[in-house]
């Protein structure tokens, strides 16, 4: 069985609440159905309530989770190799999306810094109010002489060349939910939504998919009874970059697979998680706003609409084969070298991130191009484009 959640306090039972009549409002006033992708949206990001807008602490060990960023600033320092060659080939721009405690940020501007690679800006496009606010304190904090070469943006950019970094990004967007069934009258493709049960709860309900999301879901490799997730939010994020990046590169990490691994016959639950307090479970019913609601990605589906919007795809890697090409060894060596007392620590981290028993495998890294000339560093060696 699984361990019990822990309780929340009473702001966050208050918050959820809230957000729970506001979602049961749009419920009933769209007919009482919408779309699990809806729900998700409002879970996350609705204003001062959703997940990602409210006040309670996401990341590191106070938060829900931990992401790589957090875990060791070799991660931001080898990226830097990555993002300095792509400044160099492009403009001396950074785009973060979601730029979560602002660690990657400082990190990453201190080892440019001492590369003589500072980008001339460092844009944060975050759409949380707090967020922002944090992550101007870790700029402060840990580099406050570089904080004025950073801004923040809450829309996409009209136009923009360099470097567009997002770590964690595309599995915090929303995703619909797909049956397929394969018996009476509930035969065919089904689109699973959320509705009202008798006490205000909410429940499940099916109704037939159509349109884009029917189209998405029809030829992938199911068969039925499955259930799994379709990411049309994030395709289009991506193809949004088709229309702005003029020059430069966008560099993803994320956990995922690509399509003939995420639609395999043992993963017929799907992959949407909730995260609480370093715990996972499965409902999304429970306390929405209080835990982060995620969904893997499907890389191919990723490839496809970067290629389709006009982009290069670049390469595809392990988040392992990427941080070694970028030279994360050869940073935590110097460490060693330099007898520093803090070796240890980190090397217990740079394992996590590549170990194939941990990060280094279901995490990859997918990246995209616009006139750019020479081949990514980060994938020289082990670049599986060929698998998507």
């Amino acid at each position: 069985m699984n361990a019990p959640l822990p309780h929340a306090d009473a702001a966050a039972l208050a918050a959820s609440s809230a957000l729970c009549r506001r979602i049961r409002a749009e419920i009933h006033d769209r007919g009482g159905w919408i779309a699990f992708s809806r729900f998700m949206e409002l879970a996350l990001y609705a204003p001062g309530l959703g997940y990602y807008s409210g006040g309670a602490e996401k990341f590191g060990a106070g938060g829900d989770f931990v992401t790589a960023p957090e875990m060791t600033p070799l991660f931001a320092r080898s990226v830097a190799a990555q993002a300095a060659q792509v400044m160099a080939g492009s403009s001396r721009q950074i785009l973060e999306a979601g730029a979560g405690s602002g660690a990657l940020a400082a990190d990453l501007l201190l080892e440019l810094e001492r590369q003589g690679m500072l980008p001339e800006r460092y844009l944060i496009l975050e759409l949380s109010g707090e967020l922002r606010q944090r992550q101007g304190e870790t700029l402060e904090t840990r580099a406050a002489h570089l904080a004025a070469r950073v801004e923040w943006l809450d829309r996409l950019p009209q136009h923009f060349a360099g470097l567009v970094l997002g770590n964690e990004v595309l599995d915090a967007m929303p995703v619909d939910l797909l049956v397929w069934r394969d018996e009476g009258n509930r035969r065919g493709i089904l689109e699973r939504g959320v509705a009202l049960g008798d006490a205000g709860g909410f429940l499940w309900r099916d109704r037939p998919a159509e349109g884009a999301l029917l189209a998405a879901a029809e030829g992938l490799p199911v068969a039925a009874p499955y259930l799994s997730e379709i990411g049309l939010a994030g395709r289009a994020w991506l193809a949004e970059w088709g229309r702005i990046l003029e020059q430069g590169a966008v560099l993803l990490f994320d956990y995922g697979f690509p399509r003939h691994e995420y639609y395999l016959p043992e993963r017929d639950c799907g992959t949407l998680m909730c995260h609480y307090c370093h715990h996972s479970h499965g409902d999304p019913f429970w306390l929405p706003g209080v835990n982060d609601l995620t969904a893997h990605v499907d890389f191919t589906a990723i490839a496809e609409a970067g290629f389709e919007a006009g982009l290069d795809v670049l390469g595809y890697a392990t988040q392992a084969q990427f941080l070694l090409n970028c030279g994360i060894t050869d940073l935590l060596a110097l460490l060693q070298d330099a007898g520093d007392r803090a070796y240890l620590s980190e090397a217990r981290q740079v394992g996590k991130l590549i170990s194939p028993a941990e990060m280094g495998e279901l995490f990859k890294v997918i990246a995209f191009g616009r006139n750019i000339e020479t081949p990514l560093l980060g994938f020289s060696r082990g670049d599986r484009l060929h698998t998507l």
